[in-house]
């Protein structure tokens, strides 16, 4: 059989948009708590068991530096923050093997007594790659090769404080926007050109320190709003302009709120530790592009001190302090509760959570309000710090960080 070239050419042409479509399926996890900042993956064909052992694993990284971030991934890489030898950095790794590919310092290390280094977790965007240390730094890098295209220290420049635990937050792109919150005067969150990292604006009426919480956005009737959970308050800003438009005190604390805030149906839900709970908020469009808010409950049930919470079919689940919690969204009633693994964190994929314990223990549980059932656990290695990264499930695997340590493990059916 002979080709000729205009048919030659149409099947290289189709291998390589195969190719390119294959690639653009590749499961990614861009930024802080996946592709929709909510926590949840939505891959399948996950096993529903683990092996008595716990599932296998594929890699192990070493040497990336002590710090509590998450991971973000695009298509061939894993990007992470890491404080090493004073320097508060950034790496790239291959995301089949966990080979280390670059390494990027980016400002002085933060030390603290709760555990040095990075708290947060890079954002990508393109060919983009935003990072904000521990101490303020915010840079933009080329996320082939780390180099910088620009950046600035917001701490500094919106006259912003650290928080005693340091910055944690991780920032946030909106269109042509990066959201941060350095808590200055004024300045409590920031809107800058994603591209320069030009100022935008600055939320105005509004000068809370910042807590420990990233942002999250979304629209309430026609109206962009971005809101976070501050030192003092869970927050709304107005995206065209930064202006203010509700601050809600109950679920913060003034010790430490930690919890990206959960937006389902028009409703946000905040909640924190030390003792504060949870409250959710019922959003209403009004004139002028303003939001009207109506408390529909506050309680004790949901305290949620660093592990965050997810919201599944109706239904939140998080750590309230050290016990595995289910309530109702819309009411606020306890389904059930379980002492699981302790104090921890969650991620949730293909109707289950993937539990990690601070005290180092992963498990396996099915999200539901039937009850607590689990699947399987194991425990990884202690690193001298609890285990507080939060875990990520992307392309069939689980990755656990545990400070310099990055672990990859096989969890297809």
């Amino acid at each position: 059989m002979t080709i000729n070239r205009r048919e030659a050419f149409g099947v290289l042409a189709g291998v390589a948009c195969g190719a390119r479509a294959a690639q653009a399926a590749e499961p990614v996890w861009p930024q802080w708590r996946g592709p929709n900042r909510d926590g949840i993956s939505a891959e399948t064909g996950l096993s529903k068991q683990w092996p008595a052992a716990g599932p296998k694993r594929v890699w192990r990284t070493d040497g990336l530096g002590t710090g509590y971030g998450s991971l973000s991934m695009d298509a061939n890489r894993i990007y992470v923050q890491g404080g090493l030898k004073g320097r508060s950095s950034v790496h790239a790794l291959d995301r089949a093997s966990g080979k280390l590919l670059w390494t990027v310092p980016l400002g002085q290390q933060g030390n603290n007594d709760r555990g040095d280094g990075p708290r947060s977790t890079p954002t990508i965007d393109g060919n983009r790659l935003f990072v904000l240390t521990e101490a303020g730094e915010l840079a933009c890098l080329n996320s082939a090769d780390g180099k910088t295209v620009w950046s600035k220290d917001i701490l500094r420049e919106f006259g912003g404080s650290n928080p005693y635990w340091l910055l944690s937050e991780s920032p946030l792109v909106d269109g042509e926007r990066l959201i941060v919150t350095p808590g200055g005067r004024g300045a409590t969150m920031v809107a800058l050109e994603k591209t320069t990292g030009k100022l935008v604006w600055k939320s105005a009426g509004l000068s809370d320190p910042a807590g420990y919480a990233s942002a999250i956005a979304a629209n309430i009737g026609g109206i962009r709003c971005y809101m976070n959970l501050t030192a003092q308050a869970g927050v709304g800003i107005r995206a065209a302009d930064g202006q203010l438009l509700w601050r809600y005190e109950k679920p913060a604390n003034r010790t430490a709120n930690c919890t990206t805030p959960v937006f389902q149906g028009n409703r946000v839900f905040y909640t924190s530790a030390y003792g504060t709970g949870c409250g959710l908020l019922a959003l209403t469009p009004a004139g002028n592009q303003n939001v009207e808010t109506r408390e529909v409950y506050f309680n004790r049930d949901m305290m949620n001190h660093h592990g965050g919470v997810v919201l599944l079919d109706g239904h939140v689940y998080g750590f309230s302090n050290t016990i595995l919690t289910c309530m109702e969204f819309e009411s606020g009633k306890v389904v059930w509760r379980d002492r699981s693994v302790g104090k921890g964190c969650l991620t949730a994929a293909n109707g289950q959570l993937y539990l990690l314990g601070e005290n180092g223990t992963a498990a396996l549980a099915d999200a539901t309000p039937a009850g607590y059932r689990e699947h399987g656990r194991f425990r990884i290695d202690d690193q001298g710090h609890p285990a507080w990264a939060h875990p990520v499930v992307c392309g069939g695997r689980l990755f656990l960080r545990n400070q310099g340590r990055l672990e990859a493990y096989e969890i297809r059916a």
